[in-house]
């Protein structure tokens, strides 16, 4: 059949355009219902899971309780968990501020030194794959205060990914744009301040979210090596205590309290992280499917 024959209707491009395009908008909109709906029927589902095994088995709270029985324990016990939460949470703040503090400083100086970070950098690999449960006891019998202690804990920690991801940032910066800045005579400071600390934000925020999670971990086992109780203890000494009292569903509760707290951090260094490079940078750009 010739291509020209009257009898064959001529193809239609806007047809099969909007037909691409209406499958597009179907796909994106299931993306954004299913991107909440899906974990919270995956929550539920695995909560009625929890429950039915608890009654199926008959097993006594002590060894399991069920999800109820774990959410009145929560809001029974909620000013006692509510206080050390607050306590692990300034522990976590803190050692996270030092931490950027420290690692992006420690990075800018690596990034203008070559010696600098030859001589330093190995040193921070070991404190890295250092287990922290090692190192501190070593840290509470050296030094005093209980609260210095738990913060250099979490903050070895958390240091290490700040440090490394910066690092890897200023040194990223394009060699091109690098030879224009020498040819026009930039200064240090300004190849710095314009092109490698730009260059770094990325790698900067994502070492940040990093760290956020590492920074509670980091609180949690010091707690853990710490284990003194009393009105400023935190989340981990709850936990170590209802584990001695055979206090199970309190120790359900303020576990779930640590892992909500680690949610909440890294959704919030996310949109922080989104709203620095939701304009410019490729990562967080909207791109048509």
């Amino acid at each position: 059949m010739s291509v020209l024959d009257p009898t064959v209707p001529p193809a239609d491009p806007a047809g099969e355009i909007d037909a691409d395009e209406r499958r597009r908008r179907r796909r994106t909109r299931f993306e954004k219902v299913g991107r909440w709906i899906l974990p919270i029927l995956t929550l539920a589902l695995g909560l009625w899971l929890w429950d039915r095994i608890v009654v199926w088995n008959a097993i006594p709270h002590y060894i399991l309780p069920g999800p109820g029985l774990v959410f009145q324990t929560l809001i029974a016990d909620w000013p006692i968990l509510f206080e050390a939460l607050l306590v692990t949470l300034q522990i976590t703040l803190m050692a996270l501020a030092v931490a950027v503090l420290g690692g992006v400083g420690l990075a800018v100086l690596f990034s203008q030194s070559r010696w600098m970070e030859m001589s330093f950098y190995p040193y921070a690999v070991i404190l890295q794959v250092t287990p922290i449960v090692a190192i501190a006891p070593l840290i509470f019998i050296y030094v005093e205060s209980r609260l210095a202690g738990l913060l250099l804990c979490a903050w070895l920690v958390a240091f290490f990914p700040v440090l490394s991801n910066t690092t890897l940032g200023l040194n990223s910066a394009d060699h091109n744009l690098r030879d224009l800045f020498r040819i026009y005579g930039a200064t240090r400071w300004q190849k710095l301040r314009f092109l490698q600390l730009p260059s770094a934000l990325p790698y900067f925020l994502g070492g940040l979210r990093i760290a956020g999670g590492l920074s509670l971990i980091g609180a949690v086992v010091a707690e853990y090596v710490a284990g003194t109780g009393g009105l400023k203890s935190g989340l981990a000494f709850r936990i170590l205590e209802a584990g001695y009292r055979l206090n199970i569903p309190r120790m359900f509760a303020a576990l779930i309290l640590i892992a909500a707290t680690g949610v909440v951090i890294f959704a919030g260094l996310s949109f922080l992280s989104h709203m620095l490079l939701r304009k410019w940078h490729e990562s967080a750009l909207k791109r048509e499917a």
